[in-house]
C-alpha cells in the first residue's frame, strides 16, 4: 500500500515515465472512440493525451526560446503536433489529431528515460553523506559532550573509542591505534597512527582510543571535499552532450525557417493556393521532424544496455555506453580493482631446520589472539594448520606479538622488534625479506625461545630464556587479480592509448603490482583530489578517459572521467551511484567486452542516422513535389523511426 507521503516520493521519482504510460493511453482510447464512431470522447480523449504527454516538452520548449531566444526539437515537435491537430480538425480529417497525439508520445517516452538518468546525482551525494558522523564526543570542562560535528570550534578535543567512525579531520594529542583508510586513500592495510599524525573523518577507528584536537574546519575534511568534488564533476556538462544540443537547437532553427518559406513563398511564387501551401507547410513539418533520428540512437543503446546485462555489466545510461567505445585511455585503482583488496600470505621463507607449516602453526598460535588484518590473514592461511593457541598474549602495536605456547615464548613481528631478542639475524634471510619489501610485500619474523636444561635428574626440565632463534619469515600482500594481466593486454588490442594505476598505496608497492600486470605509468600515494587531477591531465592528452575503481576515494575521479567504471562486488555504496558503468561480477575481462559493445553500438548508431536522413530528404522531396499527402508523410515518418528502431535492436544479440 502506498502512504500520501511514499505516493508524493513516488510520483517525483516517476512522474516522467506516469505521464508517457497516461498519454499513451489516452491515446489508445481516442483511437477507439474514433474509430467507433464517438467523434466527442475522441475530441475530448486526444487533447487531453496531448496535454498530459506535451506539457514537459512544451514547457520546455517555450522556456528555452523566451529565456535563451533559441528553438529546440522539443518546441518543433510540439508546433508539428499542433499543426497535424489543427488541421485534422479544419478539414475534418480527425486522424490527423492521432498522427500528431502519436509524436508526442514519442517524445514523452524520451523525456521519460531521460529523467531517470537525471537522478543519479542525488544518490550519489546521499551515499556520501552516509559515510559522515552526525555527531562527535567532545571534551568540555572535563566532560564528555556530545555535539553536531556542524557545531565544532576550532581546538576541540574530540574522543574516538575502538571501532568508531572518525567524525571529522583532526590532529592525534593522546593514543595510538591503526586507522583503517581504505575508503578514504585505498590503502590495503591499515595505517598506524599515534601522536602528532593526522587522521581523517570516515576513517574506521582500530583498537586503541584516540584523543584528537581539530585543526581545521569540519566542512574543510577531506570526506565533506570528496562530496564536493563529486558534485562538481558530474554537474560539468561533457563536450559531446553540449554538441548534441546545440545540434537538436541548429536543426529546429533551420526547419522552423524552411517552413515559414514554404508558407509564404509558394503562393507568390509558384501561384500555390493558401490551403495547399499551408497543407504542404504541415507535411514538411511533419516529415522533417527529427523523430527518426532521435530514434536512430535511443533504442540501439538500450538494447546494448540489455545486452550488457546479460552479461554482468550495468550501463547507467546509454550516452555511456556509446563513449566506452571511443576511450583511448584508462586508469585503473589499485587496491580491490586490480587486487582483490584483502591482505593474504603469498610466501613463507624458513631457516634451515624448520618447515613452511612450523613457521606459520607458530605465527597463527600468537596471531589467532591478535584482531590485526595480518594476524587474520596469517591464520587463514592455506594448510594443515592445527595449532594450539597462545596465552599470556602480548601485542605491541605496529611491532608484534608475544606470548607462551606449552611454556615456551614465541615471538612475531616486525625486524626491529624481532631484533631486541634475537641478536643477529641470519643473513640470507635478511637479504631475501629486502628483495620481498622491494616487491611491496609486508614480511612478519617468526622467531621461538631456545629451551635449556637445569635439576639434578632428566625429568626436571625448566624453560630458561637464554636466547631465541629464527624460524623463518612470512610474506603478506594483497593478491593481484588473476583475470588482470589478461584484461590489459585485451584493452591494448582494442586500441587503448594508454592504461595507467592509480593508488594510494606506497611506490614500492604499486610499482610491484603495476609490473605484475602490464602497467608501464603509475601514480602513488594519491588523495582524492590527486586522482581527479591525473583524470584531468590524461583528458586533456586522450580525450575520452575511463576510470575503473571500488573506494570511495575513487568517487570524484569517477565522476570526472568520460566514464567511470565501479567493481559491482567490492565496491563501496558511493562508487557503485557515482560509477556510469557496474561490473556486477568483478570481472576485468568485462571492460573489454563493454568496450567492444559501445564499438559496434557506435557503427548501429551511424547507419541509422543514414538510413533517417535518408527518408527525411525523401519524404521532403516528395512533399516539395507535391507526390505525398499529410498521411502518407506520417506514414513515412513513423515507418522510418520503426526501422530504425528495429535496426537497433541488432545490438541484442
Amino acid at each position: 500500500m502506498l502512504y500520501p507521503g511514499r505516493l508524493h516520493q513516488f510520483t517525483k521519482e516517476h512522474m516522467d515515465a506516469v505521464a508517457a504510460i497516461l498519454c499513451g493511453l489516452l491515446l489508445f482510447l481516442g483511437w477507439l472512440a474514433l474509430h467507433f464512431g464517438f467523434l466527442g470522447w475522441a475530441l475530448l480523449l486526444l487533447p487531453a493525451a496531448y496535454i498530459v504527454g506535451g506539457y514537459e516538452s512544451a514547457l520546455e520548449g517555450f522556456t528555452t526560446l523566451i529565456k535563451e531566444r533559441e528553438l529546440d526539437v522539443d518546441l518543433l515537435m510540439i508546433v508539428a503536433a499542433l499543426g497535424a491537430a489543427g488541421l485534422g480538425l479544419w478539414r475534418k480529417e480527425y486522424y490527423l489529431i492521432i498522427d500528431g497525439a502519436v509524436l508526442i508520445l514519442i517524445f514523452a517516452v524520451s523525456g521519460a528515460l531521460e529523467g531517470y538518468a537525471m537522478q543519479k546525482t542525488e544518490r550519489s551525494i546521499r551515499s556520501l553523506m552516509s559515510l559522515t558522523q552526525d555527531t562527535a564526543r567532545v571534551m568540555r570542562q572535563g566532560q564528555e559532550e556530545i555535539v553536531p560535528v556542524n557545531q565544532l570550534q576550532l581546538g576541540d578535543e574530540i574522543i574516538v573509542k575502538p571501532g568508531e567512525l572518525i567524525p571529522t579531520d583532526g590532529m592525534i594529542l593522546e593514543g595510538y591505534s591503526a586507522l583503517n583508510q581504505a575508503a578514504i586513500t585505498g590503502e590495503s592495510l591499515p595505517v598506524e597512527k599515534t601522536v602528532g599524525e593526522e587522521v581523517f573523518a570516515g576513517t574506521l577507528n582500530g583498537y586503541g582510543a584516540l584523543k584528537l584536537k581539530l585543526h581545521q574546519p569540519p566542512e574543510s575534511s577531506l570526506i565533506q571535499r570528496v562530496i564536493r568534488l563529486v558534485k562538481q564533476a558530474q554537474t560539468e556538462a561533457p563536450p559531446s552532450q553540449e554538441f548534441i544540443e546545440r545540434f537538436e537547437r541548429r536543426y529546429a532553427q533551420v526547419i522552423v525557417v524552411v517552413g515559414i518559406f514554404l508558407i509564404i513563398l509558394p503562393p507568390f511564387v509558384w501561384k500555390w493556393e493558401w490551403e495547399t501551401t499551408i497543407y504542404r507547410a504541415l507535411t514538411f513539418l511533419v516529415v522533417a521532424s527529427p523523430c527518426a533520428l532521435m530514434a536512430a540512437i535511443m533504442p540501439t543503446l538500450l538494447s546494448g544496455i540489455a545486452n550488457g546485462a546479460k552479461q554482468g555489466i550495468l550501463f547507467k545510461n546509454g550516452a555511456q555506453l556509446e563513449r566506452v567505445g571511443k576511450v583511448r585511455a584508462i586508469a585503473f585503482d589499485k587496491t580491490g580493482t586490480l587486487t582483490i583488496g584483502q591482505v593474504e600470505v603469498c610466501q613463507v621463507i624458513t631457516n634451515s631446520e624448520y618447515t613452511q607449516l612450523d613457521v606459520l602453526k607458530t605465527a597463527a598460535a600468537l596471531e589467532s589472539r591478535s584482531e590485526h588484518p595480518i594476524g587474520k590473514a596469517i591464520v587463514q592461511a592455506p594448510g594443515d594448520l592445527e595449532y594450539k593457541s597462545a596465552v599470556e598474549v602480548q601485542a605491541i602495536p605496529g611491532q608484534g606479538i608475544v606470548g607462551l605456547v606449552k611454556q615456551q615464548q614465541f615471538i612475531v613481528g616486525k625486524a626491529e622488534f624481532v631484533q631486541q631478542y634475537v641478536t643477529d639475524l641470519p643473513l640470507p634471510l635478511q637479504e631475501v625479506a629486502h628483495t620481498l619489501q622491494q616487491e611491496g610485500k609486508t614480511v612478519v619474523w617468526v622467531a621461538q625461545e631456545d629451551v635449556g636444561t637445569r635439576g639434578h635428574s632428566d625429568a626436571e626440565m625448566v624453560s630458561v630464556s637464554t636466547s631465541f632463534s629464527i624460524l623463518g619469515l612470512i610474506a603478506l600482500a594483497d593478491k593481484i587479480r588473476p583475470e588482470a594481466p589478461i584484461a590489459i593486454a585485451h584493452l591494448r588490442k582494442l586500441g587503448v592509448e594508454q592504461v595507467v594505476m592509480l593508488t594510494g598505496d606506497n611506490q614500492q608497492t604499486a610499482n610491484s603490482v603495476a609490473q605484475a600486470i602490464g602497467i608501464d605509468q603509475v601514480y602513488a600515494e594519491l588523495l582524492p583530489e590527486d586522482k581527479l587531477r591525473v583524470i584531468r591531465h590524461l583528458q586533456k592528452e586522450y580525450e575520452t578517459v575511463a576510470m575503473v575503481g571500488d573506494g570511495i576515494n575513487d568517487a570524484p575521479a569517477l565522476a570526472q572521467a568520460s566514464v567511470g567504471i565501479a567493481m559491482g562486488k567490492a565496491g563501496s555504496d558511493v562508487a557503485l551511484e557515482t560509477a556510469d558503468i557496474v561490473l556486477m561480477a568483478d570481472k576485468l575481462e568485462k571492460i573489454a567486452v563493454a568496450m567492444r559493445l559501445g564499438k559496434r553500438a557506435q557503427v548501429i548508431v551511424k547507419q541509422n542516422i543514414v538510413i533517417a536522413l535518408l527518408f527525411i530528404l525523401l519524404l521532403l522531396v516528395g512533399n516539395f513535389l507535391g507526390n505525398i499527402n499529410l498521411p502518407l508523410g506520417v506514414v513515412g515518418h513513423e515507418g522510418s523511426t520503426v526501422l530504425v528502431t528495429l535496426s537497433g535492436l541488432r545490438l541484442l544479440k
